[in-house]
């Protein structure tokens, strides 16, 4: 794993699927050292009534993120870019996720945990708030953070598998 520096700010015109595809590949880009290897570049957004939740700036806007997901559902969108040689894929994966209404003790008490600080939405479904989502509609990885079927479709398709990968 190759942390990298993008500016994730959204751009004027730019749908979910477009923002994560875009980030993605500028992670892929800025994380690639040799041109013959292999990278993925991802990017999680979550979106409701059309606005991107990013990662919380604190408590408070943690708390008010899922304060906004509280009885209702909202969109993840993943952006995955694999880089390899001179072929670049990029594709996205979307998934509607229902919460259960949230008392403000329950808000609360999550975001005291400290887990929705660096998440997109402020939450974690494989974590503490997986006793949140009520239901879930497209691909749970995705909601994870990583598509995985996607992933390994898109390898396929780079050739990934073949002897000597």
């Amino acid at each position: 794993m190759r942390p990298v520096e993008v500016d994730e700010s959204w751009r004027p015109g730019e749908d979910a699927a477009a923002h994560v595809q875009r980030l993605a590949r500028e992670k892929a880009r800025a994380a690639r050292l040799d041109p013959e290897e292999t990278v993925l570049g991802a990017d999680t957004v979550v979106v409701v009534d059309g606005e991107i939740l990013g990662k919380p700036a604190n408590a408070e806007d943690a708390a008010a993120m899922l304060r906004r997901l509280s009885g209702r559902s909202h969109e993840v969108f993943t952006g995955v870019c694999l880089l390899r040689g001179p072929v670049e894929l990029t594709e996205f994966e979307a998934t509607r996720v229902y919460f259960a209404p949230l008392s403000e003790q329950e808000v609360q008490e999550y975001v005291a945990s400290g887990e929705p600080m660096d998440k997109a939405g402020a939450y974690a479904v494989q974590g503490l708030a997986s006793k949140f989502v009520v239901r879930i509609e497209g691909c749970y990885f995705n909601v994870v953070g990583l598509p995985v079927a996607r992933v390994y479709r898109m390898l396929k398709q780079l050739g990934w598998g073949r002897p000597g990968d």
